[in-house]
């Protein structure tokens, strides 16, 4: 007798679980009812049906020795902040709540206590590095299963009820829209073709759910400080919230970030063979690109703005306008001088580089301010990842090292690494955290000691897409990273000896479960390598 009351009591349970997730996607909801009309592409989301995850957490004791191991010769501190950071991104692994729809095992944003869309995206680019240990690109999961069918997702949502922050008209309720970007890095890193097939149309329904519903006549886009993930960067007409309001402008990152959209879920579609579904995207992207360049392009002062309602560009310089190079929206002619704005002292290139308010501006704030000039995670490795695409490797690895540096620095003193940095140092002449700042913040801010530390200051860029890792060798000191993943199943070790200086060719040591081409760049010298099994 007992066991059947339990047994009804979980069936009770899971069923009104089930019961809860429908209603966070628009069904059984009155209160959506007349607004939702099912897009064709979310149709097909198979996370809505999926059964709950059961699997085990792994802890960071259980799989430190399983991580790719770094080697850097007099830099013990910054293999210490490393396995930190690892260690905190462990302890914020989190199973799916019974009430909450998430299907998933995932890792918590680590702010409060809810998951967030844009912290998750940047999580996992450095996420995937502990892929062999846990599925962090998992955590998107839990957005696709709250998709409604017309393709709408809530950015933000409690993570231990269905309770979403947001009604889905509300200014703040969605975007940054950057997951297809988030997705396409794991593809192009482990040429999963399974899961971009079940993830690419919950992606084209919210890419055109953003397209109906947060543009305006013309075809660009808007958000809100929220909505962009920038809360009160200064860049809003006087009389409007910088927080809240779409302010009735033309948004910079949004129109950016639907470009980038457009090329990413563009390039899915050829690889699933689903060309079909997006032949609109390629008339969007143009449409855009022309927008972007000829209305929010200033030629005198060579940057991307904000396009008041007036009329009028904001002329407030922040960093959401480099979108640009990720979005490869920068014609030739104007790129060198774009990029420039990085590398002057008086705006982009303070102590502590890529504030995201550039220094000449009067809200400038010397400790951060939140967005106000506060150096962040996300859009500082935006920002690397874009002078790649450029093919300036030289500012994007000068970039890298002054972060990792900045932020090991701070670890040094404190322990620990924070949610944001001030671009400038305190009176003590140090580098300090953000004014306004996390602890612990594991969290985003895993990229620098992670991602950066191995793409930008190491220069080891994967493309498993095509088996190949190039591996721009600008320290001098004797580095590497040993079971470093790659592809499906391949563990490399690549150590590089010390040098004298930076022009003379370095001796590296390489070795491979599977082959793989390695192509090395140093100074002005090139080796291809072509590493069989050993």
């Amino acid at each position: 007798m007992f066991k059947r009351i339990v047994a009804f009591l979980v069936s009770m349970f899971l069923t009104l679980s089930f019961t809860l997730r429908r209603a966070s996607t628009g069904e059984n909801n009155p209160n959506n009812e007349m607004t939702i009309q099912e897009n064709r592409f979310a149709a097909e989301n198979e996370f809505i049906s999926m059964k709950r995850e059961q699997k085990r957490l792994p802890t960071f004791k259980q799989e430190k020795d399983n991580l790719p191991r770094p080697v850097w010769e007099s830099h013990d501190d910054a293999v210490d902040c490393y396995y930190k950071t690892w260690e905190l991104a462990f302890s914020n692994l989190k199973k799916p709540s019974m009430f909450s729809g998430f299907v998933s095992n995932y890792i918590d944003t680590a702010f409060n206590g809810e998951l967030f869309m844009w912290d998750s995206v940047f999580i996992l680019m450095f996420g995937r590095y502990g892929s062999r240990s846990f599925n962090f690109q998992g955590t998107l999961d839990n957005f696709y299963s709250h998709q409604y069918k017309d393709g709408y997702i809530c950015r933000e949502m409690e993570q231990d009820t269905c309770k979403e922050a947001f009604t889905r008209f509300d200014p703040c309720a969605t975007g940054p829209d950057v997951m297809a970007w988030s997705e396409w890095e794991y593809y192009k890193n482990f040429g999963d073709t399974e899961r971009l097939a079940k993830v690419f149309p919950c992606l084209m329904a919210y890419h055109e759910w953003m397209q109906e519903f947060h543009t305006w006549p013309d075809g660009t886009y808007w958000s809100s400080g929220l909505g962009c993930g920038m809360d009160n960067l200064p860049r809003m007409q006087p009389g409007y919230s910088v927080t809240y309001s779409h302010g009735h402008m033309v948004w910079i990152d949004a129109c950016l970030q639907a470009l980038m959209n457009c090329r990413i879920l563009t390039e899915m579609a050829k690889v699933l063979g689903r060309e079909a579904d997006v032949t609109g995207l390629q008339e969007e992207r143009e449409r855009l690109l022309q927008v972007v360049n000829e209305k929010l392009w200033d030629d005198e002062s060579a940057f991307y703005y904000d396009l008041w309602k007036t009329g009028e560009l904001n002329h407030v310089k922040h960093l959401g306008a480099y979108w640009a190079l990720l979005a490869e929206a920068v014609p030739a002619d104007k790129a060198d001088r774009f990029i420039a704005h990085l590398t002057n002292e008086n705006e982009f290139a303070t102590p502590c580089m890529l504030p995201a308010l550039s220094a000449d501006h009067p809200a400038f704030s010397p400790d951060g301010g939140y967005w106000c000039g506060g150096v962040w995670a996300p859009t500082s490795y935006m920002v690397l990842r874009g002078l790649d695409t450029y093919g300036r490797y030289d500012l994007s690895h000068k970039i890298g090292v002054n972060y990792l540096d900045y932020v090991v620095s701070v670890f040094n003193d404190t322990g620990t690494v924070y949610e944001n940095y001030a671009p400038m140092p305190g009176a003590d002449g140090k580098p300090r955290q953000g004014g306004v700042s996390h602890a612990d913040f594991v969290g985003w801010t895993g990229i620098v000691p992670i991602s950066v530390l191995f793409e930008y200051v190491f220069g080891i860029k994967p493309d498993a897409q095509n088996n190949v890792i190039r591996w721009n060798i600008d320290l001098t000191d004797r580095f590497g990273v040993e079971k470093y993943p790659f592809g499906p199943d391949a563990t490399l070790s690549l150590m590089c000896e010390k040098r004298a200086n930076t022009a003379e060719e370095p001796k590296v040591d390489i070795r491979s479960d599977k082959p793989v081409t390695v192509e090395i760049y140093w100074d002005d010298g090139r080796q291809s390598k072509t590493v069989t099994v050993g």
